[in-house]
Order: C-alpha cells, then structure tokens, then sequence
C-alpha cells in the first residue's frame, strides 16, 4: 500500500560515493533528505547545490562523528525537533583500510569497527522509539561483498565489520518486524565510487575480468535497490541481504 506522506530519510556518509547517490535518489522521489558527513567543507557544497535545485526545505546536512555515540543522539534529537520524524535510516558511513593481518593495531581496529559497526547499531537504535510509535521504518544497512566472502584487498577488520553489519541486521529485523519496521543489508562490490579511482587502469581492467556482467557498477543502480528496500513495496522483505556485484558471489 502505498502512503501520501513525505517521508523522512537520514543517510549517513552522505557527500560522496553510493551515500550521495542513496540520498540524492530521495530528494528525487519527493522525500526529505538528512546528508550526514564528517567534512564540513563537503556539506556545505551540498547545502549550496541544493537550495540552487530545490526551494522548498527537502534537504538538511549535518556534520556528524558517527563513532561517536552522544553525537548521534544530539542529530537524531535535532532531526527530530527541526522535522519531527524519521522514517528511513542508512547507514553507510564507512572507513575501508588494507593492512595485512599481521600489520592491524588495535587502534586501527577499534577506529573501523567504531565507524563501521558500532555507528551502525547506535544509530539504529537512536531512531527505532519513534518508529515503533508511528509504526512504520525502513533501515538499510550498506555492507559489502567483503563482510560475505573474505576481502580480496581489504583488511580483517573491515570484513569483520561489514559481516557484523549483517548480523545486527538480522537481531534488528527479527526484533522490529512486529512494529512495522524492516531491516535489510545491501552488499556491493565492484561499484563505480571514489575509491575505485584510486584504483590503477590494468588492475581496474584485471577486475572487471572476474565479473560476470563485464563491466563495474553505478551508484544509481545500488540507490535504486536502496530506495525499494525503503519503500512501502518492500514492506514484506526484512533480515535480506541483497548481493548487488554483477555476479562476482552468487549464493
């Protein structure tokens, strides 16, 4: 069923790669917009081109540490008293590091974990009394082919904490679903963001050899997934996660 009311998203890790084109999808659908990121700078480019695009007030961005726990209840508060609701969370904010095994620290590992992680279920948990009072929410947890499969090039401790991703994602649903509110993963691997343009030419090349569509992802593809999962059609799809890799990890 579908509803006439403007609903509320918050993205997390919104000025660049798939959490800009996860938020900006839902500016385009109508809905209204929190971009959090951790650079000023960046949100406020964000800030000028959207009032540029748009007039009404559809977009909010706030800076935000979110491995830091007051931090994201003093936002979500503030998203609360300026907006009055949140319907759909994601959480993509996320650090990625490369260190071999024998080379991570415990402080690497305490940071990736706070970020990727840790951010996830207080957020998650910030925002679930207001759905569970208004009966209906949507949260996306972006995780990645590397918390499935082992990382190719990225460290133990980010796989490890995307593979938490998709085990708080499965308590979260099986708590939630009672109260109208969803919770499912996104995996991608081998999307077109600003960390594949670190990436040199013949490597890029050698990996689009291993997937089977022949050719990387868009961002546009994965907001897409991201805005069904949020809709009201996926109202009867939670605790999934959804392989978007080009059939790099068929299940």
């Amino acid at each position: 069923m579908q509803t006439s009311v403007q609903r509320i998203a918050v993205v997390t890790g919104a000025t660049q790669g798939l959490g800009l084109a996860i938020a900006e999808n839902f500016v385009a659908e109508g809905k209204k917009v929190v971009f959090i990121g951790r650079s000023e700078e960046k949100l406020e480019q964000l800030k000028q081109t959207f009032e540029r695009a748009y007039s009404e007030n559809r977009a909010m961005f706030l800076k935000v540490d979110v491995s830091d726990t007051a931090a994201i209840r003093e936002a979500v508060g503030r998203i609360l008293q300026e907006w009055g609701r949140i319907d759909i969370l994601v959480n993509n904010a996320g650090i990625r590091t490369e260190t071999p095994i024998e080379s991570i620290t415990e402080e690497e590992w305490d940071m990736v974990q706070a970020v990727n992680l840790k951010s996830t279920f207080f957020f998650s948990q910030a925002v679930i009394d207001g759905m569970k009072q208004q009966r209906w929410g949507r949260i996306i947890n972006m995780s990645s082919f590397g918390g499935q499969f082992g990382p190719l090039t990225s460290s133990a401790a980010y796989a490890a904490s995307k593979a938490g991703q998709i085990a708080l994602t499965k308590v979260f649903a099986r708590a939630l679903a009672p109260y109208n509110i969803t919770v499912n993963a996104v995996a991608p691997a081998s999307v077109r963001t600003p960390e594949m343009d670190k990436i040199p030419p013949d490597k890029l090349a050698k990996m689009v050899e291993t997937i089977p569509i022949g050719r990387v992802g868009e961002p546009k593809e994965v907001a897409d997934l991201v805005s069904y999962l949020a809709s009201d059609s996926g109202g009867f799809v939670t605790g999934a996660t959804f392989d978007i890799n080009g059939g790099r990890l068929m299940r």
